[in-house]
């Protein structure tokens, strides 16, 4: 796949079909603005029908069942969120920020200090020398191995499934993004200001509305089974079985955009409540194409259909894989690491 050059560095020629993919990342006001009622108007009425259930004393478990529902909403809400990172939702810079901002809202998610990690996260996928912004942190066999006694324990804590899809969500919707990533600018940080005064003010509402405590019991369910979605979701795309991690002189962009990204294949109702993103290579190659473009740009591009698509059932075998071996030039799991430790103790 790769075109070799007289560099040191291998860069991949752009193919023939790339230009061709530009077609796709036309935002279309119609779609975007059918995307808008066929999400946000059923969460509203998810959101008046659990306050109902709370204040009219029903079992907890029927209000529960609704911020299932609510939750995939918000999946939802939250691609469209990424796609006004992207400015690609609508052709419009301020109404991709007005939505952006809205939606981040919802998600607890400030919408500028987000999308300059998410950015940094597009330009850097796959390069193993300039990992650690916008993406989940991986360390190599030789690191890890290298690493000391406490800091193998905290990564192995870190990549444990039940503490990253667990209490991950907690950590990072509830806490992590209510403070500026390192690196913000100024409108970086103010959007961190701006997304906390609101979530504070929807709380301050409430409390002289429904209640708090009718606000925490929807509230908090809603956002951690969104939140534990969408990072698996998030995971899924970039530590999987074949993915490509290079190092920077080795690393090519093209190729990380086909090889270090997924496609997850899902049924179409899972399609629909997370926007295609399981079409993940072709979001990489063109960030520009907005999700209701995606399965179009799949299906008339053959060269995209060639990526092998990773099943729901393969997925879940994933989370197990936690280390890159540069050897094999692969992922690797921690019980790998005793057959490591056997041959190299065999071979000395």
């Amino acid at each position: 796949m790769l075109a070799e050059t007289g560099s040191a560095r291998i860069q991949q020629k752009r193919p023939d079909w790339y230009e061709a993919t530009a077609e796709y990342a036309k935002p279309d006001k119609r779609k975007a603005a059918w995307q808008i009622l066929d999400t946000f108007i059923p969460y509203i009425a998810l959101w008046a029908l659990m306050i109902y259930t709370v204040n009219a004393g029903l079992p907890y478990w029927v209000t529960l069942t609704l911020t299932l529902a609510a939750a995939v909403l918000l999946v939802r809400i939250f691609i469209f969120f990424h796609d006004c990172c992207h400015g690609s939702f609508f052709a419009s810079p301020r109404a991709n920020r007005i939505l952006g901002y809205v939606s981040g809202i919802l998600s607890f998610t400030p919408y500028e200090d987000w999308r300059r990690c998410h950015a940094i996260h597009h330009s850097t996928v796959g390069d193993l020398d300039r990992r650690g912004t916008g993406d989940v942190s991986l360390l190599t066999v030789h690191e890890y191995l290298a690493a000391s006694g406490r800091k193998q324990f905290a990564y192995r804590l870190y990549r444990n499934p039940f503490v990253m899809f667990g209490l991950g969500p907690a950590y990072l919707f509830l806490f992590r993004f209510r403070f500026p990533s390192t690196g913000a600018r100024k409108h970086e940080r103010n959007s961190v200001i701006v997304t906390n005064c609101a979530i504070l003010a929807i709380f301050l509402l409430a409390g002289f509305t429904i209640g708090i405590k009718t606000y925490l019991l929807i509230q908090l369910p809603v956002i951690l089974i969104a939140g534990a979605i969408g990072l698996w979701l998030f995971y899924i795309q970039h530590d999987f079985e074949g993915v490509y991690w290079a190092r920077h002189d080795e690393w090519d962009q093209l190729r990380a955009s086909l090889e270090g990204c997924s496609y997850y294949k899902l049924p179409g109702i899972l399609k629909w409540i997370t926007g295609n993103i399981g079409l993940h290579h072709i979001h990489h190659i063109r960030p520009g194409i907005p999700n209701y473009n995606l399965q179009q740009c799949y299906k008339e591009t053959p060269a995209l259909q060639e990526i092998i698509p990773l099943t729901f059932c393969k997925s879940l075998k994933m989370p197990w894989l936690n280390l890159w071996d540069e050897k094999q030039a692969k992922l690797v799991s921690f019980r790998s690491l005793k057959t490591h430790h056997q041959q190299a103790n065999f071979q000395s």
